[in-house]
């Protein structure tokens, strides 16, 4: 048991739902505002409530301090994309202009509009030319396999 009502999965899915609406501008007091009544996510289950305590509720004053620095922190480390960006910036990878991008089945003639599109991030040390070949590698399989 840890010393506080959160995983990190709780901070990553707060500060998802706050990049939303926090992405040019990620006010560190804004931050704490906007954690104060929302549900820890992960508390939901684990009382019978449609909803769990809230950030507010659920901590000391430590603790929330604690709690709103991790979730401003991941807030301005992410990328454009609020759930996919939290989860890269906590993961230590950066967003990269690679893709893949397929028409399959009845759209195979529609180029322009893709049915499926992957996006990549890289760890920041891989090499330019390493994320390449990476990319060029994954899409042979893929067509491959189709």
């Amino acid at each position: 048991m840890t010393d506080h009502p959160y995983t990190d999965d709780d901070l990553r899915a707060e500060a998802a739902r706050q990049h939303k609406t926090l992405t040019e501008d990620p006010d560190f007091m804004g931050v704490g505002e906007q954690m104060e009544d929302s549900p820890i996510e992960s508390t939901t289950a684990l009382v019978d409530a449609p909803v769990g305590p809230t950030w507010g509720e659920a901590l000391t004053e430590d603790g929330y301090d604690a709690a709103q620095r991790k979730i401003h922190d991941l807030i301005t480390s992410a990328a454009d994309v609020s759930d996919w960006a939290i989860s890269l910036g906590a993961d230590g990878l950066e967003p990269d202009d690679h893709t893949i991008q397929l028409a399959v089945g009845d759209r195979t003639d529609s180029a322009d509009e893709p049915t499926v599109r992957m996006h990549f991030a890289f760890h920041p040390d891989m090499e330019a030319a390493d994320r390449d070949q990476f990319v060029v590698a994954l899409s042979k399989v893929v067509l491959r396999n189709l």
